[in-house]
């Protein structure tokens, strides 16, 4: 027997949900080629796991790394938690499909979120294209709607046209058929906040079994509305459906969950294990009134005081936003409204209009939970033991003090919620990490350690495997995982990049 590399010696978690069990990994190309024990087998190189778990690669089924990706810095936070997959296209606003004017809308309405890629016009095939080989972690592309919509639309709130709808469904089905993994939408951005359930169902009818991915129209104690959308969209058009982000309240949205399962709907979700998110400040603070996505007129807005009367409603908002990015005022970076506000010598009101002023609405911002703490953590907790769940980290890289997900989510996943707090068993983890979102996003060679499979493969040190990275220093790495193959091929080796880059841009 010889293989191009072997992992000897470990216990392998193999993605079906079964118990750990005592075998080596063989791989040969960009396959595995054998599981089992190859006692005396002859390999070009051998990595030795004794004491350690080997599994497939995770799948980030919910990541901002559309730019980012390319980024070394980026590539070695996510392979140091195991992950191998990023899905891109997010939210519903990517670079893809667009003309030169719909790629520079995109990349400077999310510039805090996606950061900018490349100048227009753009297509989906093109992207993958870019994607492919070009970094050390693979890729997976959604169609995203506010992009298709703004394309065809522009920034209209008007009510999708006949012309219109088929136009946007001539987009989804170019993009399916050049490989893109399903559709998303963003129903709290610009402008996919103007679509309805009758515009959004008929772009996912093309869908064949692929899903429908939504930011909602609501979350929290108003996830009620929002799920309503989701199952309405779901049985117009028979879209299976992911929601993202889907944490807390618990005792809301478990319900809900159940009521879609009851009805036949097919829906997964993703969480990651944290409390507060991380957005673009006009959305955070801005009224729907204004033009958050249009600078020019948003801009005259906030200066011509047609908002003296909504900032005294946000006096709670304050102390919940930290800056993280703020591209011309970077010393706000890390710090809260209120602190920076304190600093600057203003109230914080007047601070976050200079902040959306003097950054042209690009600031970006984590912000807490009314509900953080105790309470908050065990609501998430219940959300990710679901059957229904995936992890995602909802990582966004832009900026310098991001939130620390995008650092340290997969491995907070290992390290707090299944060694120290026993919410999933080891096996059942890689599961709701590995198998299912690759059979969620139709990667029928991902997610499972089994022969014939892609060498997607991490080596994971239960005893030590946890997130590091915090609010205070959120670019930290993780530790516990320090080899890691993709397509086969070494792209972490003692914790540190290879340099090789065999990621795949992957078509379902």
């Amino acid at each position: 027997m010889s293989f191009d590399v072997v992992i000897s010696g470990g216990r392998v978690l193999d993605g079906t949900g079964a118990p750990p069990f005592r075998a080596d990994v063989a791989v040969t190309g960009d396959r595995v080629a054998a599981v089992g024990r190859l006692d005396g087998a002859r390999a070009g190189a051998v990595i030795d796991a004794t004491g350690r778990f080997v599994a497939p690669g995770f799948v980030d089924c919910h990541a901002h790394g559309d730019a980012a990706v390319f980024d070394p810095a980026v590539q070695r936070a996510a392979l140091r938690q195991g992950v191998t997959t990023f899905v891109l296209g997010q939210d519903g606003l990517s670079y893809a499909p667009g003309s030169a004017a719909t790629v520079a809308f995109v990349s400077r309405y999310f510039a805090a979120v996606n950061g900018a890629l490349t100048d227009g016009p753009l297509t989906v095939g093109e992207l993958l294209d870019g994607y492919d080989r070009a970094a050390a972690l693979n890729t997976a592309y959604l169609l995203p709607h506010g992009t298709i919509r703004y394309d065809v639309m522009g920034p209209s709130p008007d009510r999708a046209a006949p012309g219109d709808l088929a136009a946007m469904v001539r987009h989804v089905e170019r993009g399916l058929s050049e490989g893109a993994a399903g559709l998303s939408s963003g129903l709290e951005y610009l402008p996919g906040r103007y679509a309805d359930a009758e515009e959004l169902a008929a772009l996912c009818a093309p869908l064949g079994g692929l899903p429908y991915v939504t930011h909602m129209r609501a979350y929290g104690a108003k996830a009620g509305t929002g799920m309503e959308e989701v199952v309405e969209i779901a049985e117009r058009s028979g879209a299976a459906v992911h929601v993202s982000h889907l944490h807390g309240p618990a005792d809301v949205l478990l319900p809900l969950v159940e009521q879609a399962l009851g009805k036949g709907v097919d829906l997964t979700y993703d969480t990651y294990p944290y409390l507060r998110g991380n957005t673009i400040l006009a959305m955070a603070a801005l009224p729907p009134s204004v033009p958050g996505a249009d600078p020019g007129p948003a801009l005259e807005m906030i200066a011509s005081g047609a908002l003296d009367a909504w900032w005294p409603t946000l006096s709670g908002l304050w102390p919940r936003l930290t800056v993280s990015h703020a591209p011309g005022l970077e010393w706000a970076e890390g710090l809260t409204i209120v602190t920076a506000a304190e600093r600057a010598g203003v109230e914080p009101a007047e601070f976050c209009r200079r902040l959306l002023t003097e950054t042209r609405l690009e600031a970006g911002v984590v912000i807490a939970r009314p509900d953080e703490g105790p309470h908050g953590e065990e609501s998430v907790r219940r959300m990710l033991r679901h059957p229904s769940q995936t992890g995602g980290s909802d990582g966004i890289y832009v900026g310098g003090h991001p939130h620390p997900r995008g650092h340290g989510a997969f491995a907070r996943f290992l390290g707090r919620h299944v060694r120290e707090l026993g919410d999933w068993t080891w096996e059942q983890a890689v599961t709701h990490l590995s198998a299912h979102p690759a059979r969620r996003f139709g990667l029928a060679d991902r997610g499972l350690l089994r022969r014939g499979f892609a060498a997607d493969v991490v080596v994971i040190d239960p005893a030590t495997v946890a997130d590091l990275a915090t609010y205070q220093a959120p670019r930290t790495l993780a530790e516990g995982i320090d080899d890691v193959l993709v397509s086969g091929v070494r792209v972490l080796a003692g914790g540190e990049l290879t340099g090789a880059t065999p990621g795949r841009a992957l078509r379902p």
